[in-house]
C-alpha cells in the first residue's frame, strides 16, 4: 500500500494551479484543498485576505493570518485525510507564505519558516508541484478576470515572489517538481501525473 502523501501545488497567480489541484486529485482520489480557505474558519480568514478593500491590512497581519489557516487546515484537513491513509492535494501551501510574504512583502523567510512549520505541526509536503509560466502570459490570463488583493499587486511584487519561488526550489530540490504550464491543459495534467505517479511508486 502507498504511503498517503501530502502534496502542494504552487506557482504564480494564473498559472492553472486551481485546475490541476482538481484534477490530480482526482485521479489519486485524494482529499482535494486549498490554502487559505480549506477549513470554514479558514474560508472566513481567506474572505478577509482576498477583499480589495483591505488596503490597510499590514504585511505581518497578513502572514499571520495565513498561519492561522494553515494550522487550521492541518488541524481538521490534512492530518486527519493521512491519518486515515488518503493522499492530500492541496492548491498552495507553506510555500506560497515564505514566497509571497517572505520574498513578495520582502518580510524574510526566517521567522516565517519557523511560524508555519509550527502551525502544520512540522508537517511540510512530501512533495511540491511547481507550474512554470513566464509573467507576460500570466498577466494576459489575469487581465481577463475580476482581481483580487494580491492580483492587484504590481510586477515588481511579482517578479519577488518569482525569485523567491526559485530559491525555494533550490534550496530544496528533491521537493519538488517543476512543470512546464505553457503546454495544453491535458499535457500539463499528463506531466504531472506521471511525474506524481513515479515519486510515489506507482
Amino acid at each position: 500500500m502507498t504511503t498517503p502523501a501530502y502534496i502542494a501545488l504552487e506557482g504564480l497567480e494564473g498559472c492553472g494551479k486551481s485546475t490541476h489541484t482538481k484534477r490530480l486529485g482526482e485521479h489519486l482520489n485524494a482529499v482535494i484543498t486549498r490554502e487559505p480557505g480549506g477549513t470554514r474558519i479558514g474560508s472566513l480568514l481567506r474572505a478577509i485576505l482576498a477583499d480589495t478593500e483591505n488596503t490597510d491590512l499590514d504585511r505581518r497581519t497578513e502572514a499571520l493570518l495565513m498561519a492561522a489557516d494553515r494550522a487550521q487546515h492541518m488541524a481538521e484537513v490534512i492530518q486527519p485525510a493521512l491519518t486515515r491513509g488518503q493522499h492530500v492535494v492541496s492548491d498552495r501551501s507553506i510555500y506560497s507564505t515564505l514566497a509571497y510574504q517572505g520574498y513578495g512583502r520582502q518580510l524574510g523567510t526566517d521567522a516565517l519558516l519557523s511560524i508555519s512549520t509550527w502551525a502544520l505541526n512540522n508537517r511540510l509536503p512530501d512533495m511540491v508541484i511547481y507550474i512554470d509560466v513566464p509573467t507576460d502570459i500570466l498577466n494576459e490570463r489575469l487581465a481577463k478576470r475580476d482581481l483580487d488583493r494580491f492580483e492587484r499587486e504590481g510586477p515588481e511584487f511579482f517578479a519577488r515572489i518569482a525569485q523567491g519561488f526559485t530559491e525555494l526550489r533550490n534550496a530544496d530540490p528533491s521537493r519538488w517538481i517543476v512543470i512546464d504550464g505553457t503546454l495544453p491543459k491535458d499535457d500539463v495534467e499528463a506531466d504531472i501525473r506521471t511525474k506524481v505517479l513515479d515519486r510515489l511508486g506507482e
